[in-house]
């Protein structure tokens, strides 16, 4: 089975890898209900989707008639003001048609501008601090993108008790100095603060080329089996980190495999002799690629 560590001061025992529910945004019902019977056959305890994943959310309601005391429950918004943000949390209840989520998440807070509205009188925070006040959710976390998503957490922590961030991590970000340098201080910040820590893109091989394919998700992922061993290998053998598996549900078994197995990180040298052979590239470079 897969480790449980607490996530962050929650008081819940998440399973380490989480089950990105973006996955399930343009499925039918019936292959939506299979993909459930994976995360139950693993114990994965722990869903994540958002307003923005399609269908998901109309997908996952019908679980949480049965299961709703099976898994910790993250939706997400978009929204920006207290308005947009107040209303896209209680569609999301609807959609989900339980009474209370687990924790909101602001979707990749990350641009500037969309940053200080969220944070000013009349923005995103207050509509979801108010949702917490009245028992609709129960936790608060921002989420992002890009290159300059780690250094942006660090503003958004210092600005308010978030429960959680999510931001990307894998080996081939991690070889980018100045991202480098924010996660860690992220990290750092998050492990003395008992904040949870989630991890996106963790198989992520680079984005897309005209000739590749078959396109399940907007970056092309690891379809290895070794590689993608090594690159689960490599999140979760950092004390303290969450995986959210990736939207391209045909790697959903593959990725729990190897969370259930003995984790071990590779050795540099075999990370970076993956990399290579795998033509692997970071996703987000700071000032040339850095939106989705």
């Amino acid at each position: 089975m897969i480790e449980t560590l607490p996530f962050g001061k929650t008081g819940h025992e998440s399973t380490r890898t989480l089950f990105g529910a973006a996955a399930l945004g343009r499925m039918t019902q019936e292959k939506a209900d299979a993909i459930l019977e994976v995360l139950l056959e693993y114990g994965v305890n722990h869903i994540d989707t958002a307003a923005s994943y399609g269908d998901s959310e109309l997908r996952i309601a019908p679980w949480m008639a049965k299961h709703r005391d099976k898994f910790f429950l993250a939706s997400k918004t978009g929204e920006r003001t207290y308005e947009g943000a107040r209303d896209s949390i209680r569609r999301s209840l609807e959609r989900l048609e339980v009474e209370q989520l687990d924790i909101i998440q602001f979707h990749n807070l990350v641009d500037e501008t969309e940053w200080e509205t969220a944070f000013a009188p009349g923005g995103a925070l207050e509509a979801a601090v108010e949702a917490r006040d009245e028992g609709l959710v129960r936790f608060i976390g921002v989420t992002g993108h890009g290159s300059m998503v780690a250094a942006m957490h660090l503003r958004s922590l210092e600005r308010f008790a978030f429960d959680a961030v999510l931001l990307p991590y894998n080996y081939a970000m991690m070889g980018q100095a100045d991202y480098a340098a924010d996660f860690n201080a992220l990290y750092e910040m998050c492990r003395e603060r008992g904040v949870a820590m989630q991890t996106i893109k963790s198989v992520a091989r680079r984005r897309w080329r005209d000739d590749d394919g078959p396109r399940y998700s907007w970056y092309e992922p690891l379809r290895d089996p070794e590689a993608l061993k090594r690159a689960v290998n490599f999140v979760l053998g950092r004390p303290g980190l969450f995986l959210n598996t990736s939207s391209d549900a045909t790697l959903l078994r593959q990725t729990l495999e190897a969370a259930s197995a003995e984790i071990s990180v590779p050795a540099e040298p075999v990370l970076a002799g993956m990399a290579e052979e795998q033509a692997m590239e970071p996703l987000f470079v700071r000032g040339v690629t850095d939106t989705i």
